[in-house]
């Protein structure tokens, strides 16, 4: 009979050739981490186990908030909420050199609080932020490699749906890893901006600078994102500070944002079905993908194959640094065959049990993976959100957009170094706050 950490990795080659043939991840893991039940403990013990896990996941109080950030987000777009971040933000920076390019990752930035998803942050800020861009003279790698690196926020900065599924699939606290976020996300934020400044330093032809808005300008732009920045606020705000646990915070941004759609005369019937109906198809593929990650881990863990690996990689040595180097490693080349949420969870069950033996945090796990995966969205030859930004940008060819996010995927790399020497960039405030 086969050894139970070799049927492990039969099913690990099984679910990567599943994948690459376009079976839908969630019907992947799910039939990969069924059929490894069956073979390794009978077709009936499966059956019961793969129920337990169905029902159990579906019940479980937690779950709740994905649906519910889900459904803020899409009535937030409704109230033509990345319009008026792109303004803000263009009013306060725009006249200067890159200033629409620093305009557009801060805005980036902004909507990803609300959206939680890289592509939809990606494509709603470049159909604002690129035509822009193109009628002020700036250069289409830096525009278009600005928008595409910058859609990358909107996994890490709370709330964030892969944040939200990797919670749930590692069971660690939702509302600390949202928190622990703030401080990587502000500091990838900062190192974009930083490229942005360095490129029009090296060559200024690339972004001319435009006219300065007037304060009363500024102070118009301000005050269209004052209510869904006190509403994100809120949502943040009362995680942190103990308020509101993350279903009932969500619960609060649902109602603030159908407050803020109604101020705003954007909610109507319409809007509202509009809402709902892109909520229920959204939350249902991300619960089936949920359900197929944990019956593919029960799976991967009673194999044994997590345990192999933990060992194979603490015989690197004793340096901890060298062992996640190696891992940040496997993570970036996995990444640039798999889409991010396909990484995530074909990862999480076989590197989280290194984690835990190397004595680290699963909360800095999760920033960890969650960086990772980003760096695949703007990493060839997936990068889907450079295909996403193609499809905006039209005849821009993809060699240009590629050229344009190297500079951001360097800061990305370097980025993911510091998390892994200075893992109190994650730690830290989750820390101060009690959580």
């Amino acid at each position: 009979m086969i050894g139970a950490p070799a049927v492990g990795l039969i099913g690990v080659f099984i679910l990567l050739l599943m994948l690459a043939s376009g079976v839908p991840i969630g019907v992947a893991l799910g039939l990969v981490g069924f059929g490894g039940l069956a073979v390794m403990l009978g077709l009936e013990p499966a059956l019961i186990k793969s129920g337990v896990i169905l029902f159990d996941t579906l019940s479980r109080y937690e779950l709740g908030v994905l649906p519910l950030f889900l459904l803020m987000a899409h009535l937030c777009f409704a109230a033509n909420a990345s319009r008026d971040f792109f303004d803000a933000a263009a009013s306060m920076v725009g006249h200067r050199r890159g200033g629409l390019a620093l305009a557009a990752v801060g805005a980036c930035a902004a909507f990803g609080s609300i959206s939680g998803s890289s592509l939809a942050t990606a494509a709603t800020v470049g159909l604002v932020a690129l035509p822009e861009m193109r009628q002020r003279g700036y250069s289409s790698a830096l525009s278009t490699g600005a928008v595409a690196a910058g859609g990358t926020l909107g996994q890490m900065v709370p709330p964030s749906g892969a944040l939200i599924v990797f919670g749930i699939v590692a069971e660690q606290s939702i509302g600390r890893l949202f928190i622990a976020a703030i401080v990587p996300a502000i500091t990838q934020l900062l190192l974009y901006c930083l490229v942005i400044v360095l490129l029009c330093r090296v060559n200024p032809s690339i972004a001319p600078a435009t006219q300065r808005s007037s304060w009363k300008q500024r102070r118009s732009a301000l005050l269209k994102v004052s209510d869904l920045g006190l509403l994100v606020l809120l949502v943040i705000g009362g995680i942190a500070l103990g308020w509101f646990t993350p279903p009932e915070a969500a619960s609060v941004g649902v109602l603030g944002a159908l407050l803020l759609c109604a101020r705003r005369r954007r909610l109507n019937a319409q809007t509202l079905r509009h809402a709902l109906g892109e909520t229920l198809a959204t939350s249902g593929m991300i619960y089936l993908v949920v359900i197929g990650a944990l019956i593919f881990s029960v799976f991967i863990s009673l194999s044994g194959l997590p345990a192999r690996i933990t060992t194979a990689l603490l015989q690197l040595g004793s340096n901890h640094i060298a062992t996640l180097m190696f891992m940040a490693l496997v993570l970036l080349l996995l990444g640039s065959l798999l889409d991010g949420l396909a990484l995530m969870l074909l990862t999480t069950p076989l590197l989280l049990p290194v984690i835990h033996e190397l004595g680290l945090s699963a909360i800095w796990f999760g920033i960890f993976l969650v960086r990772a995966m980003e760096i695949g969205f703007v990493h060839q030859p997936i990068g889907l959100n450079l295909y996403v930004i193609q499809s905006i940008a039209g005849d821009v060819p993809m060699g240009h957009i590629f050229k344009g996010v190297l500079p951001f995927l360097a800061s990305d790399f370097l980025h993911l170094l510091l998390l892994i020497l200075f893992p109190a960039l994650v730690l830290a405030l989750p820390k101060a706050l009690g959580l």
